[in-house]
């Protein structure tokens, strides 16, 4: 189906793809792994007529072609769905999806039409998708949905899923992979580039690796296994576990009493209480969009609680603003790392010091930036944590969605908090880099800090939390021990099944 033959991709001095060659055979589902800054969705954008090819032929179904716009790929029957979703919120799921491709005239566009072929299409692959719905009335895992049938209603054969379940419950990981199944039955090729080892195990034919812009392996999925693929990924063994001992906590220096704050549809966190403890990690479990961002965010000063308060080391911070609590020791590390955790038109050198940039050694007395200072600092969270490629002039939009959250991850915890409050850590991270980061984690509780952990993915927040909180439709239904407690029990108490 689809053949990638010696691509070359460079921005300016950075090789992002030297002489990259893969083959995706049709009908099955093809996994493309890597780190982060592999090279990985650059040669996907390539395909999809995103960036042009400095050198090296594609071809599709045995021809070769000449991709220079998306609108090329779309004619040939290519389809992308990215990790950020292109959708507008206001619109609805039928106007999304026939925007550029409306049916009728400027002056009588044909919609209920759209309505009719987009509902057809959606009850072919059992969505389950209204197309009348507003977008953003739709959860993280419908509005996923959206974007395939975008790409199918422009009758796309080859279609390439960009970390497509990053955002997605572990449910709906299984009804988006059954989905993915009932496509290929039906003779569409899906190529899918991820991070999560045990979703390319379950759902891929084949694994292409990539590390450092070039091609460095092609396996059967059968005949490989989760260590196999990541010492090719990372060219060295990794460790796919926690290892922590037990912590030791101390006093409280989180107390959330009676909290409650409204979101887009009413209350979205409802009388919650709890602590956390210096020394200890707290992890939040539960399906996405029930409470855990506006918790959060409440949590860092970012949304007004309208009932209940927060203490911090014993002083009511319930009032105070993001800036103060910054500086009584509270780091705040986004679920949306584009949205609250970085100015993607600023440099590295910028957003290293954001939330720091009045203070010394970063700020003189005179109120300017002191530039040595600040090239020191960025240079470190570069070094420490790994950002690639480590150029503190380059925009934070170039660098991938990886190395964006190593970025924001390495400024936090250069804050040295008494409370991190951390969403997603390792979303869109690469195995090299989670296992980095994990461990990061587990440094910081041991250090005295107060960590709150919350993460869509249940195997991370039972293996680095000492305690588990889960909540559904905004409030705490129950705490359980990580060690002792099974996914499954977990489950049940998130989705409120028996």
């Amino acid at each position: 189906m689809l053949e990638l033959r010696n691509i070359r991709k460079t921005f300016g001095d950075c090789v992002a793809n030297e002489d990259v060659s893969l083959t995706v055979n049709k009908a099955t589902i093809h996994a493309i792994v890597g780190e982060n800054g592999a090279g990985k969705s650059t040669a996907m954008k390539v395909v999809y007529g995103f960036y042009s090819a400095d050198g090296g032929e594609i071809w599709l179904d045995g021809k070769p072609v000449n991709i220079r716009s998306p609108h090329d790929a779309i004619a040939l029957g290519i389809g992308m769905v990215h990790q950020h979703f292109m959708l507008v919120d206001t619109m609805t799921v039928a106007e999304n999806i026939i925007l550029g491709a409306e049916t009728g005239s400027a002056a009588n566009l044909d919609l209920e039409k759209a309505n009719s072929d987009i509902q057809a299409l959606s009850d072919e692959l059992r969505l389950g998708v209204d197309p009348r719905s507003v977008i953003e009335d739709l959860s993280v895992g419908q509005q996923q949905r959206v974007e395939l049938l975008k790409a199918l209603y422009r009758n796309a054969d080859l279609l390439i899923l960009d970390e497509p379940t990053a955002v997605l419950s572990p449910q709906e990981v299984v009804e988006f992979f059954a989905i993915l199944r009932r496509m290929k039955e039906q003779g569409k090729t899906i190529v899918i580039i991820t991070h999560k080892l045990d979703e390319v195990l379950a759902i891929s034919d084949e694994v292409t690796v990539m590390r450092d812009g070039k091609t460095v392996g092609h396996v059967r999925t059968s005949e490989t296994n989760a260590k196999e693929l990541a010492r090719m990924i990372v060219g060295r063994d990794v460790l796919l576990r926690v290892e922590k001992t037990d912590a030791d906590p101390a006093d409280a220096v989180l107390e959330v009493k009676g909290l409650k704050v409204r979101g887009n549809h009413g209350l979205a966190v409802d009388d919650v209480s709890f602590a956390v403890r210096a020394g200890e990690i707290v992890g939040i479990a539960g399906i996405e969009g029930n409470g855990q961002t506006e918790l959060i965010e409440a949590l860092a000063g970012l949304a007004v609680p309208v009932a209940g308060s927060i203490w911090f080391s014993g002083t009511d911070v319930t009032s105070l603003s993001a800036r103060a609590l910054k500086e009584l020791g509270v780091a705040h590390i986004p679920e949306d790392r584009h949205k609250r955790g970085l100015l993607l038109g600023s440099d590295l050198s910028e957003n290293s010091i954001l939330g720091v940039h009045y203070r010394p050694p970063i700020a003189t007395g005179v109120g300017m930036v002191n530039g040595a200072a600040v090239a020191r600092h960025v240079k470190g969270i570069i070094r420490d944590f790994d950002v690639r490629p480590g150029d503190e002039n380059q925009l934070a939009r170039s660098l991938s969605g990886g190395n964006q959250q190593k970025l924001v991850i390495g400024r936090e915890f250069g804050l040295k908090p008494k409370l991190l409050l951390v969403s997603q850590p390792t979303r869109g991270v690469d195995i090299g880099a989670i296992e980095f980061i994990h461990r990061k984690l587990i440094e910081l509780r041991d250090a005295g800090s107060a960590v709150l952990l919350v993460s869509a993915e249940l195997e991370e927040v039972t293996a680095l939390a000492d305690r588990l909180l889960v909540i559904r439709e905004g409030r705490i239904v129950g705490e359980v021990d990580p060690k002792v407690a099974s996914t499954e029990d977990i489950g049940l108490l998130m989705t409120g099944g028996n």
